[in-house]
């Protein structure tokens, strides 16, 4: 219907991924500080003290309040483990980042640009369901955002995605 398709729906295999749970008083601390953590992680601080690599999207799993009308303070952030690292993943020197295997997943998912704050992210949501419509087959308590390239760029492409029900 128009040039870029509104959403789409994707499969994502099992795995293993670091992950940091923050809950700062807001949603741009806790991603900040995660990230810096997972970052120091991924560089060298971990037991094979060498750089894994870097993976996109970075993951940050959000939960709404009971009505929906802003975030938890508690925020997942998530980098998935290289390839090679799978199998046995180098161990965190942090004992704030866990590794843990997520199960397969069935998302919805639609693009957005710009800063990822909560109110851009309830926004978002917002304008999916809107775009959805009613429907019982997704999460309505839990999302993801997904990051793909640095929050210091200014017009960043980031996804929300829906989670659907297994």
């Amino acid at each position: 219907q128009c040039e870029e398709a509104a959403y789409e729906e994707r499969r994502y295999p099992a795995g293993k991924w670091a992950c940091v749970t923050k809950g700062e008083p807001l949603y741009e601390q806790s991603i900040s500080m995660s990230f810096m953590k997972l970052m120091r992680y991924i560089c060298k601080e971990n037991s094979v003290g060498c750089y894994l690599g870097m993976t996109v999207p970075v993951l940050n799993e959000i939960h709404l309040t009971k009505e929906g009308t802003e975030l938890e303070r508690e925020v997942v952030t998530a980098y998935y483990i290289p390839g090679e690292f799978q199998q046995n993943p180098p161990v965190p020197m942090d004992p704030e980042i866990h590794i843990t295997e997520r199960a397969p997943l069935r998302v919805i998912t639609r693009v957005f640009y710009g800063m990822t704050t909560e109110e851009t992210i309830l926004r978002e949501i917002s304008l999916f369901w809107e775009l959805l419509g009613s429907t019982d087959t997704m999460l309505q308590e839990t999302y993801i955002v997904a990051a793909y390239e640095n929050p210091s760029v200014p017009q960043r492409r980031n996804e929300i995605w829906f989670i659907c029900r297994a």
